[in-house]
């Protein structure tokens, strides 16, 4: 019989809040909520005090938009960051992914958000667009870097942004896109293909 319930409405909740995280439906919610209560003194426990600690004092930074204990946050708070180069992005799991890849160590970040998206209702107000040109107007910037990803709402935010940094004087550049390192071409789709061919550098 379905809609038949299983557990306690203690646990039907717990499954029902993780089955809203992003990459885990029912059945990963489920098995991620019989893995907690499996292991309920060494994962349970610590896991209830780590998403307090983080409900109590995760804050987003005014400056950038990243998320962390401190506004503002750590990497606008760094002494030994440029400031003038800017990374923009779409979101903070975005400036997490280049952090991590460590290839410009030295560089200020700025969250959209968001992209411009005019079917959803998202126009250049609801991104934080006017303060990534507030900064810029504050002076020191000679570079942004739009880093935001390779679709058309992606594109269209950044065209848009672009425009609306034309009367500065500074190099408004965009993440390469073409074949990834290890990529064979016969398995990549004709977009990135096409944009790997415009793209193209001197060897």
């Amino acid at each position: 019989m379905s809609g038949r319930r299983i557990a306690g409405p203690e646990i039907e909740k717990l499954i029902q809040l993780l089955a809203r995280v992003p990459g885990l439906g029912p059945r990963s919610a489920r098995r991620a909520a019989l893995q907690m209560i499996k292991k309920k003194d060494q994962l349970m426990g610590p896991l209830a005090e780590a998403l307090a600690l983080v409900h109590e004092r995760v804050v987003v930074c005014s400056i950038c938009g990243n998320a962390d204990t401190s506004d503002p946050c750590a990497i606008c708070a760094d002494p030994r960051r440029q400031t003038g180069t800017i990374i923009v992005v779409e979101e903070v799991a975005d400036l997490w992914a280049l952090e991590r890849a460590a290839a410009m160590s030295n560089v200020l970040y700025h969250v959209l958000g968001g992209v411009l998206s005019p079917l959803d209702g998202i126009g250049p107000d609801d991104l934080s667009i006017a303060s990534l040109i507030d900064r810029v107007q504050a002076g020191g910037v000679s570079e942004v870097i739009l880093a935001v990803n390779a679709t058309v709402e992606g594109q269209t935010t950044a065209h848009y942004i672009t425009d609306r940094l034309s009367g500065f004087d500074l190099t408004v550049t965009r993440l390469a896109h073409g074949v990834p390192v290890g990529g064979e071409l016969d398995y990549l789709d004709d977009g990135t293909l096409a944009a790997a061919l415009k793209s193209r550098t001197k060897f």
